[in-house]
């Protein structure tokens, strides 16, 4: 049952193909393998992290603590109204021409 031969793997490429188009099938590959690259190099990343947390633990570090600017205070930008255009009257040259 898990044995596929080699019509049975050009029958599936040619429904594949029918049920996507040709066009698109490049377009998958490459965002496919972006997306690969991508969770590759964050799995890494964890495994990384959870490599330095583990030798945090063992070896407390003892560096100084490095101190913040004090915070700036926020001064609040007054709203502008949006404007608005003034309404056009109705005056018998215009109702003609209507």
């Amino acid at each position: 049952m898990g044995n596929l031969g080699p019509t049975e793997l050009i029958i599936i490429a040619v429904v594949i193909i029918l049920l996507f188009g040709a066009k698109k099938l490049p377009d998958m590959a490459r965002s496919l393998g972006k997306s690969a690259k991508i969770f590759k190099a964050e799995t890494k990343g964890l495994r990384d992290s959870s490599d330095d947390d583990a030798g945090v633990q063992q070896q407390p570090a003892q560096q100084p603590v490095q101190q913040l600017p004090p915070a700036q205070p926020q001064v609040q930008q007054p709203v502008q109204q949006p404007q608005v255009a003034q309404p056009i009257e109705q005056t018998s040259q215009n109702k003609a021409n209507n």
